[in-house]
């Protein structure tokens, strides 16, 4: 007598039935096979652009202008290289609107010194520089950004606002803390977010503000890092590095300074904030820069040591899955780093000339806030449409310079920003002032600006035409 087959054979048996009886069935001609009704795929309307709030929010920027008369102030076209004059629209202007401190971005050997590097290298380095777009001169230059600074080494980015982003993101992650001025730059505040760490702030370069918050999280985090520029680049005052350090020492952060508007400004030799306060640059961990000021070129870097630069260059993905920067551009910054050293006049000349602009506004009763009158000097207006008009009567005038407005600082924080260069003549810094004083005290008298816009007809004539 056979044996009853056992609960496995029996599973494989009924295992092997179910698969021939599904071969079979579409084995069968399409005929024969029984149709079966679709699912109902779901459909949702595509989102649109233009309902987004932070489209509307530019629209209704752009009505409120229109309604005021005021044209749009932002991307004018520039005719060629600007500096301390430029050309727009056929006119030339004297300029308050570029970075170029020290005049680089047209001497003769910087420009000279790009072109042999196109044409040793050609326009771009063709891919990132750890599979095939090293070149000599983006170890030249970084070798060059940290005996500048003063420390181990340095690495270079192609971009200074993704040099913050990738930087901070690389470093910090959701067991850390980032505690950062209120002011900082939306670069790092983009990283800051973008890292996933917890995030504090403390009041604008206010030191003891900040030893408040640090005192209020000890000992909750794996890392904190303190983020701080070391000459705001809306206000233009400078960061309280000596301070800053003695805190670093006493609570154990990683300290992260901004100097892209201070190299080349501050300090004897334009070496930046350490410089100014006479501070060792290896008490700061790490230093962070864009080579689009002082150096007259594109991109960004960090110094600080070689422990801190070996992990960018391995784990940063905006340096590891990034193209390398362009040689031409590489070799702009370096050339400029070593005119600093051989033409110290222009860091002088420079900070001659933002004192001059300064004491001259607040002679003529413009507020210039918190700026110690160097590189970058505000002229604070307050309401939103009257800086763009403010700027518009300017460029009439024929002084370009650009209004920082809402929400890239505060409604009622409008400004007019000025970039003070070496290149500037004391007559051009005159005629600015004066410009700028007679033109805000006639809109002020007229009362232009924000308070005299009937917002809810805006509105409502955006609703109508949406």
């Amino acid at each position: 007598m056979k044996d009853a087959p056992s609960s496995r054979n029996r599973d494989a048996s009924a295992v092997r039935d179910q698969v021939l009886s599904f071969m079979k069935d579409h084995a069968r001609p399409a005929a024969k096979r029984v149709a079966r009704p679709a699912a109902p795929f779901p459909t949702e309307q595509v989102p649109s652009f233009a309902d987004l709030p932070e489209h509307r929010q530019i629209m209704a920027q752009a009505a409120a202008g229109d309604q005021l008369g005021i044209d749009n102030p932002f991307f004018r076209s520039h005719a060629g290289a600007a500096g301390a004059t430029t050309v727009v629209d056929g006119r030339e202007l004297v300029n308050f609107a570029s970075y170029d401190y020290l005049g680089m971005n047209r001497h003769p050997e910087v420009l000279a010194a790009s072109k042999k590097a196109i044409d040793r290298y050609g326009i771009s380095a063709s891919a990132s520089r750890l599979v095939a777009g090293e070149r000599p001169i983006h170890g030249e230059l970084e070798a060059k950004l940290a005996s500048f600074y003063g420390v181990e080494a340095a690495i270079v980015f192609v971009s200074g606002y993704l040099t913050n982003v990738t930087a901070i993101g690389t470093l910090l992650g959701p067991e850390d803390l980032i505690i950062h001025d209120e002011f900082i730059h939306n670069s790092a505040l983009t990283g800051a977010k973008l890292s996933g760490a917890h995030r504090r702030f403390f009041r604008h370069n206010d030191a003891e503000d900040l030893e408040r918050v640090l005192r209020s999280v000890a000992g909750r985090h794996r890392r904190t890092l303190v983020l701080v520029e070391g000459v705001y680049s809306m206000d233009g005052d400078v960061a309280d590095l000596r301070r800053l350090i003695e805190l670093r020492a006493r609570y154990g952060f990683w300290l992260m300074v901004d100097d892209a508007h201070a190299l080349g400004v501050i300090g004897g030799t334009g070496r930046g904030t350490a410089e100014y306060h006479g501070c060792n640059p290896r008490d700061v961990d790490i230093w962070m820069g864009t080579l689009s000021k002082t150096t007259a070129s594109c991109g960004g870097y960090v110094a600080g040591n070689e422990a801190l630069v070996t992990l960018l260059k391995g784990h940063a993905g905006g340096f590891v899955y990034s193209v390398g920067l362009a040689p031409a551009l590489a070799a702009a910054a370096w050339t400029s780093l070593d005119l600093i050293d051989r033409e110290p006049e222009r860091v002088t000349r420079m900070r001659a000339n933002g004192r001059l602009f300064f004491d001259l506004a607040r002679a003529r009763g413009l507020d210039t806030g918190v700026s110690v009158g160097c590189s970058v000097i505000p002229v604070i207006v307050g309401d939103s449409m009257r800086a763009a008009q403010l700027c518009n009567d300017l460029l009439e005038a024929g002084i370009n310079v650009m209004p920082i407005i809402h929400p890239a600082v505060p409604e009622g924080q409008a400004r007019l920003r000025f970039f003070i260069t070496a290149e500037h003549t004391p007559e051009q810094i005159e005629f600015a002032v004066s410009r700028t004083a007679e033109k805000l005290e006639a809109l002020i008298a007229r009362n232009f600006g924000v308070g005299s816009v009937d917002i809810e007809a805006v509105l409502r004539r955006m609703a109508a035409e949406s």
